[in-house]
């Protein structure tokens, strides 16, 4: 057995998690999370306040499926319930972040300001000129937003500019040094 699949999910007294049709729905106080999942090789059993996620077989892709649903399964229910959160830094001479609304605006070293506009369900905040938080329940979504936001301008090894995220260690490279 998958020893992450066979972990059961604890739910928390306001979250509910229902299946059905091949989608598992879960429901809590920051909002409704669903994601599809492959009905005829995993089940989904909800007993009280815990869930469990069963395997049909022991073949290869269906073991990693196991893993898989579990663990998104238990995102969703820290999402509805807790909420996920990333930091970026921006490092530069004169690049700031300024907030416009929901949207960001990204003053870094091109011609034109950028504007990044939040997808439903993201929050973006401009918390310094030189940082920006991420929120949002689900994972996956706060986590290619922060992944979008720093592909505009990706830290670079020599001086260290460019959108990090916060605590990201940029290895740095020796610039080029005068001959002989």
């Amino acid at each position: 057995m998958s020893r992450i699949g066979r972990a059961p999910v604890t739910l928390p007294a306001n979250v509910t998690v229902t299946t059905e049709n091949g989608v598992i729905t879960v429901k809590g106080p920051l909002g409704t999370l669903k994601q599809d999942y492959d009905a005829e090789n995993i089940s989904i059993s909800v007993e009280g306040n815990v869930a469990h996620v069963t395997r049909a077989n022991d073949e290869a892709n269906i073991r990693a499926k196991h893993g898989l649903y579990r663990a998104l399964l238990q995102n969703m229910v820290v999402g509805v319930t807790q909420g996920y959160e990333k930091g970026l830094t921006v490092n530069g001479v004169g690049w700031k972040v300024a907030q416009t609304g929901k949207d960001i605006t990204l003053s870094v070293g091109f011609s034109h300001p950028v504007v990044f506009k939040a997808k439903e369900g993201i929050t973006l905040t401009a918390v310094s000129p030189t940082e920006i938080t991420v929120k949002g329940i689900d994972k996956v979504a706060v986590g290619q937003t922060a992944a979008t936001i720093r592909s505009i301008r990706e830290p670079e090894p020599y001086h260290g500019y460019g959108i990090a995220y916060k605590g990201e260690v940029i290895e740095r490279k020796e610039g080029k040094t005068a001959g002989k």
